[in-house]
């Protein structure tokens, strides 16, 4: 797994930020995203650039290419966007916006993935812990929040779409404890049956 320091991250995004402006197809949305790209650019140390785009090159994730001009592009290669994405959906995952009401609905995931894959099965927990799932066995992982289609792109990201399994369950038995967990339900007493 690789280690970016936060000047490396941000070019990272960066760089994935303009593989995505180049396909917008509307103009307002495409001067949005130059625009969100042009300020997050601004706020780099501007002396840590050359070293940090060296980084990247050296651990092959962004490749420099000649232009006829005398100038060069950098692209980031298969691998850096693969952890570009990760690094853009781990950014977003921790922003995710909880719903106000619950839509009675429990997101359950489960995952049996290979020990020569335990890098991405750490990552995989360490998201589940900072979405603030509940885990219900070791790889087994509960949430009341609509959070299917970011954790979707991380396991196709790492193509562990054959590992994992993403459900949306309307009742899971026993759920009192899960409510108590996530909503602060209190139990309440059992009425005897006579």
């Amino acid at each position: 797994m690789y280690k970016f320091g936060p000047v490396q991250q941000r070019l990272l995004l960066l760089l994935l930020g303009g593989i995505t402006l180049g396909g917008q197809r509307s103009p307002d949305r495409y001067y949005r995203v130059l625009g969100e790209l042009r300020k997050e650019w601004k706020r780099i140390d501007q002396r840590s650039i050359s070293r940090s785009l060296r980084r990247l090159s050296e651990q092959k994730l962004l490749e420099e290419q000649p232009l006829s001009d005398g100038t060069i592009r950098l692209v980031l290669t298969k691998e850096g966007k693969r952890q570009a994405g990760f690094l853009d959906i781990y950014g977003r995952s921790i922003r995710l916006r909880k719903p106000k009401v619950w839509d009675g609905k429990w997101r359950v995931i489960i995952f049996d993935i290979p020990e020569d894959s335990r890098i991405f099965r750490n990552i995989l927990r360490q998201h589940l812990h900072e979405m603030e799932f509940y885990q219900l066995q070791k790889s087994v992982f509960v949430s009341p929040y609509p959070y299917e289609k970011p954790l979707m792109e991380l396991v196709t990201l790492y193509e562990a779409t054959s590992f994992v399994r993403i459900m949306t369950v309307s009742w899971i038995d026993n759920d009192g404890k899960l409510k108590r967990h996530f909503f602060n339900v209190k139990k309440t007493a059992r009425k005897e049956v006579t």
